[in-house]
């Protein structure tokens, strides 16, 4: 059988160590199941490719060991179903029919949506158990595990996962080792492919000298931004795309936006006073400079549901959430634990993750590193730059910062505005200008007239503060609109005698 001759004969043992496993859940699930049972969902997608070839080996293995055969097997007699959808790709439907014909597959195709087909399907057929090329980081792979039952609500059946634990690297390894034929769309720089209308090439395969061309799939060095190529609705009504690694979004478009972010500090030491916490201030200047409003700065104890509880309310009322601190080995590090809480999916070991501890730690790690790599599972990215000897980490809208001291805080934010140019990291705004005036008038004698002031101009931040309790009162105004404050300080100067305030320089 050309696989597994293929993969026996390759010298990469990782890739042979995920074949053996896989093919060993196929042939557990062929040992439970006639093959009048089992079906294959095939979507035209590299995952469901490799899954297609390993399903041909597993069923040759499967027979092998019942018939104590050694010769090549071609009744491959698997039902399989294939979802056709208008919004495919030409590409994938063609890809997927000539498939078919090459290898003589049993196909359904079905034209409903993924649960009506599936209930269509499953009331004519006796199907128990189907099986699908989810990877872990997939939106659908949360909770699931190599069998997992379909989820309530849906028609009964196993689901079984094969290639659950399989990286981008181990896909494309697979792929080329056994040189097998894939979708021609990876070849002109698509990674993650959906439908016509959220999938375009991958901007990090641009070949530089020809900007409309670009490398194929399998060149993308970090495996993580597979799916930088999906896009998705910039507007309903103007029906736009925004690509989620295609640079920046229009400056002018957002120029009167507000973006809101919190920022979660948790540390006992600072709570305790041992230390004092300088990255949160210089995280709200730099979320100001690129025109975020930060809504809440708070510290919270090195504990999981501390962190859960305060991760919950703030990423549900701010576009983005960052956290810092409780993050690494140690067991005060609970950072992750309660983010995976407050999202309800566990803490699952990350290969990709697992690589860069090797190289860091080395030798010197006496614990289990697979155990350290823990992330989320199902809504972890890995924010990978050449300038960050480890990625940062981000679940859905919270970004958790390893940084221990400004400087390293000044590198990563850095990078994070780099990685905004390639993909949808954050949304650049109009950056907030400020101006500031000084008076020695009284709180009593200012007090009603700045009231007022704040009504009459509700889009500018107005604040007051002191830096002695007998010193002078400085007065500060925030926005995006330079000459916006300068009509707001001078509405300040009318309410008032001429040189009561001093515009600060």
């Amino acid at each position: 059988m050309e696989i597994d001759k293929a993969i026996r004969e390759c010298d990469d043992q990782r890739l042979q160590t995920k074949y053996n496993n896989a093919t060993y859940v196929i042939q557990r699930a062929l040992a439970l199941y006639s093959i009048e049972e089992v079906a294959f969902s095939f979507n035209g997608g590299k995952d469901s490719t490799v899954l297609l070839h390993l399903l041909r080996a597993g069923y040759f293995l499967h027979k092998r060991g019942q018939s104590n055969a050694n010769g090549d097997l071609k009744d491959f007699s698997m039902r399989t179903i294939y979802f056709e959808s208008p919004c495919a790709f030409p590409e994938i439907n063609s890809f997927t029919y000539d498939i078919a014909a090459t290898y003589d597959l049993q196909i359904d195709t079905i034209r409903l949506d993924f649960k009506s087909g599936l209930e269509a399907l499953l009331k004519e057929n006796p199907i128990r158990a189907i099986f699908l090329g989810v990877r872990i980081g997939d939106p659908t792979a949360v909770g699931q595990e190599q069998f997992s039952p379909s989820s309530p609500g849906w028609p009964p059946f196993m689901r079984v996962n094969p290639i659950l634990d399989w990286s981008y690297r181990d896909v494309w390894a697979f792929l080329l080792t056994c040189k097998v034929k894939y979708c021609s769309l990876y070849d002109e720089g698509y990674t993650s492919i959906g439908s016509i209308y959220d999938t375009v090439p991958n901007s990090l395969l641009s070949i530089s000298n020809s900007p409309d061309k670009f490398k194929p799939a399998y060149l993308l060095a970090d495996g993580r931004l597979e799916r930088a190529g999906r896009a998705k609705k910039l507007s309903s009504t103007s029906g736009q795309l925004h690509v989620d690694s295609n640079g920046l979004t229009d400056l002018d478009l957002h120029k009167n936006s507000m973006l809101t972010a919190s920022i979660i500090v948790v540390g006992d030491e600072i709570l305790f006073g041992t230390v004092e916490d300088q990255l949160g201030p210089y995280l709200c200047r730099k979320l100001h400079s690129v025109g975020w409003s930060v809504l809440q700065l708070s510290v919270v104890h090195n504990n999981i549901d501390s962190v859960a509880e305060e991760v919950e309310q703030r990423k549900s009322t701010c576009d983005t959430v960052f956290i810092y601190g409780g993050v690494g080995p140690l067991h005060s590090d609970v950072t992750l634990a309660g983010i995976a809480k407050a999202f309800g999916v566990r803490l699952a070991p990350d290969e990709e993750f697992e690589e860069y501890l090797r190289h860091i730690i080395g030798d010197q790690c006496t614990g289990d590193r697979n155990e350290m790599a823990q992330l989320p599972e199902g809504i972890t990215e890995l924010l990978h730059h050449d300038k960050l000897s480890m990625p940062l980490i981000k679940c859905h809208n919270i970004i958790v910062l390893n940084a221990a001291n400004v400087s390293e805080l000044e590198n990563q934010w850095d990078c994070l505005i780099e990685l905004t140019k390639s993909c949808d990291m954050l949304t650049l705004l109009e950056p907030y200008v400020s101006k500031q005036v000084t008076t020695k008038l009284s709180d009593v004698e200012i007090a009603q007239p700045l009231s007022k002031l704040c009504l009459e101009y509700p889009d500018l931040y107005i604040g007051c503060y002191r830096k002695a309790r007998y010193g002078s009162v400085i007065v500060s105004f925030k926005g995006k609109d330079e000459a916006r404050l300068e009509t707001a300080i001078k509405a300040l100067h009318n309410k008032f005698q001429p040189g009561a305030f001093i515009e600060m320089k």
